[in-house]
């Protein structure tokens, strides 16, 4: 099989990526319509990923947040997003690339997005590994992440 130097797994990332970024332009504009939320796991460690020293602490390697009742001064920008969520009653602003994000789940219609880790070094700004993911709730109560219902991965896309 010939050498894929359009790299199309990241194009094809990149473009995912957009569906999330353009949920959540939607959601700054005019608030979350309906039932719809968001769960957006992401790495803790990725390159531009600003949280307190506190919540570095807690989740060192990833979390899971929800946009749903508390959520406060989102902002969306072409490489990253800021929300401001409570942990623990503790307001705490957030700033996540979106190559941070590995998962993305709306389960008021059972849609989410998994994406594959790519090395920073093959792709500046990719994220880096895909272990398990924590929820942390607004309340700052972290449980277990249930499976995503209806993912789509890249490697659907592929020819095998």
């Amino acid at each position: 099989m010939p050498e894929d130097l359009m790299r199309y797994d990241l194009l094809a990332q990149e473009a995912l990526r957009g569906v999330v970024r353009g949920a959540l332009r939607k959601v700054m504009q005019g608030g979350l319509p309906g039932d719809h939320h968001f769960y957006i796991a992401l790495d803790t460690r990725y390159p531009g990923v600003r949280l307190s020293d506190r919540l570095s602490q807690r989740y060192p390697k990833e979390m899971t947040i929800v946009l749903q009742h508390q959520f406060w001064n989102l902002a969306v920008h072409e490489t990253e997003f800021e929300v401001e969520l409570s942990f623990d009653n503790i307001p705490e602003k957030l700033v996540i690339p979106f190559n941070a994000i590995k998962g993305f789940l709306d389960p008021a219609v059972q849609f989410g997005l998994q994406f594959e880790t790519v090395p920073v070094e093959t792709a500046p700004n990719a994220a880096e590994t895909a272990p398990n993911a924590i929820e942390a709730a607004p309340n700052g109560a972290p449980k277990a992440a249930e499976p995503l219902p209806k993912i789509v991965s890249l490697d659907s896309f592929r020819k095998k």
